[in-house]
């Protein structure tokens, strides 16, 4: 991404970032991390919906089809929802390393407009790790994997501990996701975002 700010650079000391051996293999579909989460999740009627599958390495490929709900202009994605999807793409990642982080910083650029009832399709990757820093990217494309960028970001992720999310989520919610009986989901809804 072209003018990235210094705070997305990996120092030279940084990594490269390395698959946890228990990460979903590559073409799996990754499922919402919590079902009330506006990019992935299922019990949001107006979220993206957005689905994302594990990629070769510290990748993945995702994809979402923008509805009226989400236009800005008139028969236009809104920006914010464009960012908010190369987020949840972005912070997904965090799934491949089974890290639980949160954005520390987002720099997008809008590069062409998409229309309502575009699919966007998404891949993102993470290229560099120092202590409990996280470098990814993501572009998002119109027209197929392979069509012209739309839309790209740059991001940072902090590694945290679940504690974060207990100490600052509302409660009612927390102990929901908390007596969930799945373990692996019980530990997504607590894997992205601040």
């Amino acid at each position: 991404m072209s003018g990235s700010s210094a705070a997305l650079q990996p120092p030279a000391d940084a990594r490269k970032p390395v698959r946890h051996p228990d990460a979903p293999a590559p073409g799996e579909l990754l499922g919402a991390h919590y079902g009330g989460c506006f990019g992935c999740g299922g019990d949001q009627p107006h979220g993206l919906h957005l689905q994302a599958r594990a990629g070769e390495g510290v990748s993945i490929t995702a994809e979402f089809t923008v509805q009226s709900a989400h236009q800005g202009a008139p028969g236009l994605a809104h920006g914010g929802v464009l960012a908010t999807a190369l987020d949840e793409t972005l912070g997904s990642l965090n799934w491949l390393l089974r890290t639980v982080a949160v954005t520390g910083r987002l720099e997008t650029d809008f590069v062409r407009p998409v229309p309502v009832g575009t699919t966007l399709h998404l891949e993102a990757e993470v290229t560099a790790v120092a202590g409990r820093k996280i470098y990814s990217t993501a572009t998002g494309r119109v027209g197929g994997p392979a069509g012209p960028v739309a839309v790209r970001a740059d991001a940072l992720f902090i590694e945290v501990k679940v504690d974060h999310f207990v100490q600052h989520g509302r409660q009612e919610e927390i102990r929901a996701a908390m007596d969930d009986p799945d373990q692996v989901r019980r530990a997504r809804a607590f894997e992205v975002n601040p």
